[in-house]
């Protein structure tokens, strides 16, 4: 009989430990990619201030022909945004981070390879940052160069890398084309921005490449609709400088 107790047991730990492993890493995936959360350092999702104003982030590339595209709304709105720019797509076209500085815009890190920062070692972080960076700085860039994690992944290795170096982990409250991804419609896009921005909102978008034509397609609409609400756009950097972000806490709880 004791045996058989010890059988039940044994097989019932058999069946429940993949669970708890799933669980447990599902967990632990979720803070790693929690936008308002880090191990440590600062993280700024959005500012607290009163005043009207928000800034409009651009990931990924920079791309020639998004930027012919793009480039023109935004001057004609007198809008300066914050481009986090790969430095893979950099390298190869530094003329494009030339051209973004000279319209008024700001250049920010968003790695090297675009790989997810999580698993990785202390070297590959180093690598990925600081090789951005000394291409963000040949194109012009001076200041303070704000880092943006790839798809949002931050894991132990990269807060800890950026909170020796003194820099912020830039993310973002508002994502109107991230959650649908590629079958987002530019109606949509725009309501969801017009529906979530609030003073201090940082708001993502993705243009740089054919699929993302819906978010493009969106840009002068969510310009037009958030000014028609009184709000003024500002880069990350003058956003920050206009008040204190809100630091991240180890303790702090992660969003659901």
């Amino acid at each position: 009989m004791r045996r058989k107790r010890m059988w039940r047991r044994w097989q019932a730990w058999v069946l429940l430990l993949p669970l708890l492993l799933i669980m447990t890493t599902a967990a632990v995936w979720n803070l790693c990619k929690s936008r308002t959360f880090q191990v440590a350092g600062v993280l700024v999702a959005r500012v607290e201030t009163e005043a009207p104003m928000v800034a409009l982030t651009f990931d990924d590339g920079p791309n020639a022909n998004a930027l012919a595209a793009l480039l023109p709304i935004l001057a004609a709105h007198g809008v300066q945004a914050t481009f986090f720019v790969t430095g893979a797509e950099l390298e190869r076209h530094p003329e494009l981070g030339q051209q973004l500085l000279a319209a008024g815009h700001e250049l920010g890190n968003h790695s090297f390879s675009h790989q997810r920062m999580v698993f990785k070692s202390a070297a590959f972080v180093e690598n990925e940052i600081e090789r951005t960076d000394a291409l963000i700085r040949a194109a012009g860039a001076e200041g303070e160069i704000l880092f943006r994690p790839p798809y949002g992944a931050k894991g132990i290795t990269l807060p800890r890398y950026l909170e020796r170096t003194g820099r912020r982990t830039i993310m973002w409250d508002v994502e109107p084309d991230s959650k649908r991804g590629k079958t987002a419609t530019s109606e949509r896009i725009t309501e969801t921005t017009l529906a979530e921005t609030r003073p201090g909102s940082i708001i993502l978008l993705h243009v740089m490449y054919p699929s993302r034509q819906a978010s493009l397609a969106a840009v002068p609409r969510i310009i037009e609709g958030l000014k028609a609400r009184g709000y003024n756009f500002v880069t990350v950097s003058a956003l920050l400088d206009s008040t204190s972000p809100t630091k991240a806490q180890p303790s702090a709880m992660p969003e659901a």
